[in-house]
């Protein structure tokens, strides 16, 4: 990280707004950075109602060893 994503949340009526990704929080939210028309913010989004589509396609087919999953 920083990776580039597309953001879909419902409580803040975002879709397809461009991002970019600082951290996932253990604590259940998104650290993202936004341009919005002020200029750039930084906005942190619950998890469990945000969507995210990271920008880079993916290059491999296998999952990083070092990628942790929650479930």
């Amino acid at each position: 990280m920083p990776s580039k994503v597309i953001v879909f949340c419902p409580l803040v009526d975002f879709k397809n707004k461009p991002a970019m990704l600082m951290t996932i929080s253990p604590h259940g939210y998104y650290e993202l950075r936004i341009d919005m028309a002020g200029g750039n913010h930084t906005v942190y989004l619950p998890i469990h109602q945000t969507g995210l589509i990271f920008q880079e396609a993916n290059t491999i087919g296998a999952i990083p060893p070092d990628v942790e999953r929650y479930g």
